[in-house]
């Protein structure tokens, strides 16, 4: 049985969309949703009988952009909220663009001091 892409998916499903594996076991990690549930007041599951989470396509785009920025951006839980308390709207294509062009800026400073290092130590030579 496939669920169409906007058909709500519980809270298993949303684990294995996002790759929230337990590195223990290796099961789906559904307990670090839950956490960033109570963290991210932006993210708002329809809770039905028997208590179980559902969640809408928003909130799982909301998921995802949360999973990035805290796992693949390193960024901070509170730094995460900042962005998302912002005004603005980020679109995942966005923030990975300008995370592309920090990394490529980094990269040409770095690259830079190495040869002007190389340099130094041929003329030591």
């Amino acid at each position: 049985m496939n669920k169409s892409n906007t058909a709500y998916k519980s809270i298993g499903e949303v684990a294995r969309i996002l790759n929230l594996v337990n590195k223990r076991n290796g099961s789906f990690s559904t307990h670090t949703i839950r956490f960033w549930e109570k963290e991210f007041k932006q993210i708002k599951p329809k809770i039905l009988s028997g208590r179980r989470r559902y969640y809408d396509e928003k909130s799982i785009l909301l998921l995802k952009k949360i999973h990035y920025l805290l796992k693949e951006r390193g960024m901070t839980i509170n730094g995460v909220k900042k962005v998302l308390d912002n005004n603005k709207t980020l679109n995942l294509d966005e923030i990975s663009n300008n995370s592309i062009r920090d990394n490529n800026f980094k990269i040409k400073t770095k690259l830079k001091k190495i040869l002007n290092l190389t340099k130094e130590l041929k003329k030591l030579k």
